[in-house]
């Protein structure tokens, strides 16, 4: 929950606006302002004040409990320009709220974090546990001396400069129980599966108990467990479920089935005939796989075994969009900035490298090398790393997902990350002409028997669909936009709009609005979009506009 907090008319009005943006998020303090502030700091995880900084510095000090318990503190001023991340930049998470809070009220964030203002990710901000010595480790990095990351387990992490070989600083990737020297910060990935079973009515304490038990005799720390595994029959068990709250995780079920198939050292007789399969610990720890570390363990009312599941390496295809950076995601900025390896298009690569965080490996190559990219990006996540697979416009229409889910298998997590398509951003400046039903086809018939293409586009006419042609023409493909144009026409009046948009977005872009009966196909190249209209669609005021018609049909239910 966000506490907001003002003083005045005019931060009360910004205020509400922002309690408006996020209404199931914030919640409005009234009254004397060091009271209001009070009672935020101690039942909210962040604060945004409507205050200046000194008031807020001096409101907040005599709350301050340490840099793990403090929520993070935002501060706008009366005029709303600045939103200034002021107290628990990274972990009260007030660098990303400054940044929410200047998308909603117009202002600019102000970060003063040294790992942000330098671009490189804090230690506390990768999503893992971490220990030690983050300060000073931290201070190391940003001061360009050398770091080495020592990785016990394979975790995707995002870039980070460390050094090749030893140095006098260490990151420690690990989920063993050790403590972290000097000079040295260790980070806990989420590698550890409980299993667990329970008799009914098993206490918190002894399941509880017996995890710890396990954890700590085999040198496994508490804070690298992912979850606690177990039967369907157990979902509701009040023990198990007391026991991961505690541990801070959440609890996955598997059908008996499911777990009847996982192979396990120690199978039980009593386990198959009371919830239907022989092993419920071990065969929930290990039914996605793993290294079993702890064979099952018993107390008098349950049971637990610990497996080791390897790090998955991470892919996400990412959409650029059409080029205009105004036109790139948010999520796609987080992707690109989360990757520690980045492939794709040498063209497109220059797009966005200046999003890039230093230390960001990056693998381009020219066109024609589509299969290989997908194959490179496919290998380095199953290296175990944070991959970004870049295409233009949507990642998935024309571009590099579908070769790359053609060679990912399941031992990778994969994101799709949505972009504006061409289509799309061509359709915005033509008007509306996708207002109804409509299809696209490439008429590049260098994967696609030209065969093929044409009786899709003969569909389209025949179906009335608004067609948007991608890969209309290049210089050695010269016939097949005429011969489409010509299929169209054999359903369609001259007249018909037809819009042809070059480069969409670009700065270099142009538009223009034209029919099926007047179209030139040598105005045409490979970056155009050409859209042409159905029956329905009309020029009006110089827009290309495909009604819908938004009245329910006679006999429509």
């Amino acid at each position: 929950m966000i506490g907001l907090i003002s003083a005045t008319a005019a931060g009360a009005a910004a205020r509400d606006r922002l309690a408006a943006a996020g209404p199931d998020r914030a919640r409005v303090y009234d009254g004397p302002v060091a009271d209001a502030v009070r009672r935020a700091f101690a039942e909210c995880e962040q604060l945004v004040c409507f205050l200046a900084t000194g008031a807020v510095v001096r409101l907040v000090a005599p709350l301050l409990a340490g840099k793990a318990a403090d929520p993070g503190v935002v501060c706008v001023d009366e005029a709303g320009r600045f939103a200034v991340s002021l107290l628990g930049g990274h972990g009260g998470g007030a660098n990303v709220l400054a940044v929410e809070v200047g998308e909603v009220l117009g202002a600019r964030p102000v970060v003063t974090t040294a790992t942000d203002a330098v671009d490189l990710p804090g230690l506390d901000t990768l999503g893992l546990p971490v220990e030690g010595d983050v300060a000073g480790v931290s201070r190391a990095l940003l001061d360009g001396e050398p770091v080495a990351l020592d990785a016990e387990v394979a975790w995707p992490l995002p870039p980070v400069p460390f050094a090749d070989g030893p140095a006098a600083h260490t990151v420690r990737l690990t989920d063993r129980a050790v403590e972290a020297g000097p000079r040295e910060v260790l980070l806990r990935p989420p590698t550890l599966v409980v299993g667990v079973g329970a008799s009914r009515g098993a206490p918190a304490d002894e399941v509880l108990g017996l995890v710890e038990e396990a954890l700590r005799d085999a040198g496994l720390s508490a804070r690298s467990v992912a979850e606690l595994a177990t039967v369907d029959a157990k979902a509701e068990e009040p023990g198990i479920l007391a026991a991961a709250a505690r541990l801070g995780v959440p609890v996955v079920t598997y059908s008996a089935g499911e777990l009847s198939a996982a192979d396990v050292p120690n199978p039980s007789a009593a386990a198959l005939a009371a919830v239907g399969t022989p092993s419920v610990a071990e065969a929930a720890a290990l039914v996605r796989g793993g290294q079993l570390l702890v064979p099952k363990r018993k107390s008098a009312m349950a049971t637990c075994a610990v497996v080791r599941r390897p790090g998955r390496g991470r892919l996400a295809v990412v959409g650029l969009g059409p080029g205009a950076r105004d036109l790139l995601t948010p999520r796609a900025r987080d992707e690109l900035r989360r990757a520690s390896v980045l492939v794709g298009l040498d063209q497109y690569v220059d797009q966005i490298r200046d999003l890039l965080r230093p230390g960001t490996r990056v693998l381009e190559s020219g066109l024609g090398a589509e299969e290989e990219r997908a194959r490179t990006a496919v290998a380095e996540a199953r290296a175990g790393h944070a991959v970004a697979l870049i295409g233009s416009g949507d990642a998935g229409v024309y571009a590099m997902a579908s070769p790359a889910l053609a060679e990912a298998s399941d031992d990778i997590d994969v994101v799709g990350v949505p972009g504006v398509t061409a289509a799309l951003a061509a359709a915005a400046i033509l008007g509306a002409p996708l207002g109804h039903d409509h299809v696209s086809i490439s008429l590049s018939d260098l994967h696609t028997p030209w065969e093929v293409i044409e009786r899709r586009v003969r569909a389209a006419a025949e179906a009335d669909l608004v067609v948007t042609f991608y890969n209309p023409r290049s210089r050695g493909r010269d016939w097949q936009l005429p011969k489409a144009l010509a299929v169209l026409a054999g359903h369609r009046t001259p007249d018909t709009p037809v819009g042809v948009v070059r480069n969409a977005s670009r700065p270099d872009g142009s538009a223009r609005l034209t029919t099926l009966g007047a179209l030139d196909p040598a105005t045409v190249d490979m970056m155009t979009v050409v859209t042409v209209g159905n029956t329905a669609t009309r020029d009006i005021a110089g827009r290309m506009v495909t009604p819908r018609g938004y009245r329910w049909q006679e006999g429509a239910e």
